[in-house]
């Protein structure tokens, strides 16, 4: 599925990002300790940040596990001209999932679906039988999987991929590696990571890394995880994300872009269209949107 393509139009993709509203009772996880980012947060807020560098589109990434936040994502799709893909949720243990999906699947934007693995006490809950199967649908719609994780879900991953080849995933984030306190991601991490990347359905974004660092983030700080992915995944497998608003906890929307393209800095130009717009058409079928 991810041979190299040329797109007629290659535009400049934020490939993760979030919006939310508060009154639609949610997002249990806004707790005092993200108090700054737990407001509404909406197109028109996100519109001028992506305008000043010179963002073409976004994909919206779901941030609550409710059919109805996807919904809800959805419907700003329809009205919001730069929204060009949905990531939502489903529950992939119902006994409704099959319908659920089709359902969403009607609507153009709907890409894909991501479980909050990272907030899932059991590591292999996405290895559990029904889990499987719901994937496998996931599969033949012609859909993809967005994998929140952290390191110690790696492992299984990989079963995952390797097991459903056809499967389309995403690392969200890097795996979240442990960088907060070094700049050093580890061993664990380096291995398993080169080991997803050779299952040739799996992608990893850039994004989340500036949360992940902690206060004070820099470029030395993440030079180490970003050369990581650049080596085993390659440019045309790797997508950029900004993770916003998310990212205001760590920073804010033109730093991190800054910053992105000085970690990149070294790559030849078509490389850096892969990674800030050509890899996430490609992935999310972007370039069969009207």
């Amino acid at each position: 599925m991810f041979e190299e393509t040329t797109l007629s139009s290659t535009q400049k993709i934020d490939a993760h990002q979030h919006f939310w509203q508060i009154s639609r009772g949610d997002y249990a996880w806004m707790t005092e300790e993200v108090a700054d980012i737990r407001h509404d947060t909406l197109p028109a807020d996100l519109a001028p940040l992506i305008k000043a560098q010179g963002i073409d589109g976004t994909i919206v990434v779901q941030a609550a596990d409710t059919v109805s936040e996807t919904e809800f994502l959805l419907s700003l799709a329809e009205a919001t001209p730069f929204i060009k893909g949905v990531v939502g949720w489903v529950d992939l243990e119902a006994d409704t999932v099959l319908e659920t999906l089709s359902r969403l699947s009607q609507n153009p934007w709907f890409k894909g679906i991501r479980p909050m693995l990272q907030d899932i006490e059991e590591t292999r809950w996405i290895a559990r039988p029904k889990v499987i199967e719901a994937l496998e649908q996931v599969t033949e719609m012609g859909l993809r999987l967005d994998a929140l994780i952290t390191p110690r879900h790696l492992d299984v991953v990989a079963e995952i991929a390797q097991a459903l080849p056809d499967l389309p995933i995403v690392i969200d984030h890097c795996a979240k590696p442990e960088i907060a306190s070094t700049k050093e991601p580890g061993t664990v991490w380096r291995n398993e990571m080169a080991r997803l990347a050779k299952c040739p359905n799996v992608m990893c974004k850039i994004s989340g890394l500036a949360n992940e660092a902690g206060p004070d983030w820099n470029v030395g700080q993440l030079k180490p995880t970003v050369d990581h992915v650049l080596q085993v995944f390659g440019p045309t497998r790797l997508m950029w994300g900004s993770d916003w608003p998310v990212l205001n906890l760590a920073g804010h929307y033109e730093g991190w872009h800054t910053v992105a393209e000085q970690l990149l800095s070294q790559l030849t130009p078509d490389e850096k269209i892969a990674i800030f717009g050509g890899t996430a058409q490609h992935f999310y079928g972007l370039e069969q949107r009207s």
